[in-house]
């Protein structure tokens, strides 16, 4: 077996333990939706309190990236994607044993808190240890982890979904359950050397470094990356969460579908993200990746066209999710995924992340609360809006994001604050 070989099998396995921040983020997005329904008669919950906890869920998802991805860059990826998993195993046993609703509120803040701090320093840890040309790969690797988060949570719902509370602990026990494996093997990996390099020395004798600061992404050329790579996120980020949190919503009360209906469909849908999610691995780290996005846009944005033109029905629907599924795996979050790691240095990488995640899930928690009325008044014209969002989205991928060169560590200086030029 080559160097390089024998380099890039084992760059799956920190890939793999850190990327379970996917799988725990899918799991937890998709299981505590059902948790907080499973619960609902039994700790009394109203309909505005699962409003609430669902609402507190995204805030907090949207604070830990900002929070967590900041302090990735100055402490460190493995000492923060270390803790997170105490915060999401404290959180699931809250939720576990909750008697009352406010350890339910409490469960719900850790485990979105936890969720969203982990995401953008274990992605920025995989890009770290990927070998030279694998960091699409291995970036797009997690987006599997992530599909089989809420895989599980589907398989766990259909074997315990009618057991009441009994079903909503078990979700919840096997949040435990993984965050704890994923603890016991995160604790036996190295710190990643690339941030270690960046950080330990400075560029002209071995005096420890000063940290590059906040003032210094502003200041430099990688304020632009930033609002770039942010823009695309936030106008994509309001197409992704209504499909995904309301499109059960949209099949039972636009198209006059049901909720089982609706649920099998999904499961449908994952296969195909998979097919979706395999080809953009095949050509993320090519020379077809600006071709097969430019592709993937146009049926992206066709998906909520067919919806918008022509009414919410099965059929419409039906196409949608299938279109959506296959596009979006390639100009869709992924992507955001890839760009965030390789526009960014490692000094800024997960700070950058940390803050396009955050906006992004803060503008789809604000577009939700209308989500629902705007379904009642004029479901077609809510799809002309997806549909103008998501082109948006696409043509700062296109025409600006594709034109961005790739960061360098050597670009930033490790004293700080000098400007970076273009």
């Amino acid at each position: 077996m080559s160097r390089v070989e024998s380099t890039a099998r084992s760059s799956w396995w920190p890939a793999t333990v850190a990327g379970m921040a996917s799988y725990l983020d899918g799991a937890i997005t998709v299981g505590t939706a059902s948790v907080l329904v499973l619960y609902q008669e039994g700790l009394g919950l109203t309909g505005d309190q699962v409003g609430q906890l669902s609402a507190l869920l995204t805030v907090f998802f949207a604070l830990g990236a900002l929070i967590g991805g900041r302090l990735g860059d100055r402490l460190g990826r493995r000492r923060v994607f270390t803790a997170t998993m105490i915060l999401l195993i404290i959180g699931a046993v809250l939720m576990t044993l909750a008697m009352h609703p406010a350890m339910i509120y409490a469960g719900v803040i850790l485990l979105g808190a936890g969720a969203g701090a982990d995401l953008p320093v274990s992605l920025a840890m995989i890009a770290e240890t990927a070998p030279a040309g694998k960091v699409g790969q291995m970036i797009t690797y997690s987006q599997y982890l992530w599909l089989s988060g809420m895989a599980m949570v589907f398989l766990i719902g259909a074997a315990v979904g009618g057991l009441g509370m009994l079903g909503g602990r078990i979700y919840n026990i096997h949040i435990i359950v993984v965050a704890v494996l994923v603890l016991l093997f995160r604790m036996r990996l190295p710190e990643s050397k690339t941030w270690t390099d960046t950080h330990s020395f400075s560029l002209n004798g071995g005096a420890a470094a000063k940290p590059a600061t906040l003032g210094d992404l502003f200041r430099s050329r990688f304020r632009w990356p930033l609002i770039a790579t942010g823009l695309f996120y936030v106008l994509l980020m309001i197409a992704l969460n209504t499909n995904g949190q309301f499109s059960t919503y949209v099949w039972v009360n636009a198209a006059g579908s049901t909720v089982q209906v609706a649920s099998t469909f999904s499961l449908i849908t994952m296969v195909v993200t998979f097919i979706g999610t395999t080809i953009m691995l095949r050509v993320v780290d090519s020379k077809w990746r600006a071709l097969a996005f430019v592709i993937a846009s146009v049926v992206n944005v066709g998906s909520f066209i067919v919806v918008a033109a022509l009414g919410a029905h099965v059929w419409t629907l039906v196409l949608l999710g299938v279109m959506f599924a296959l596009g979006g795996a390639i100009a869709g979050e992924p992507m955001y995924k890839v760009w965030s790691q390789e526009l960014f240095p490692t000094q800024f990488r997960a700070t950058a992340q940390g803050m396009t995640m955050f906006c992004a899930r803060l503008v789809a928690a604000v577009v939700a609360l209308f989500t629902p009325a705007l379904v009642a008044w004029n479901v077609r014209g809510l799809y002309w809006f997806l549909a103008i969002t998501t082109a948006a989205s696409c043509a700062v991928g296109i025409f600006w994001i594709g034109r961005i060169r790739p960061a360098r560590d050597s670009e930033v200086e490790a004293s700080g604050a000098e400007e970076v030029s273009a």
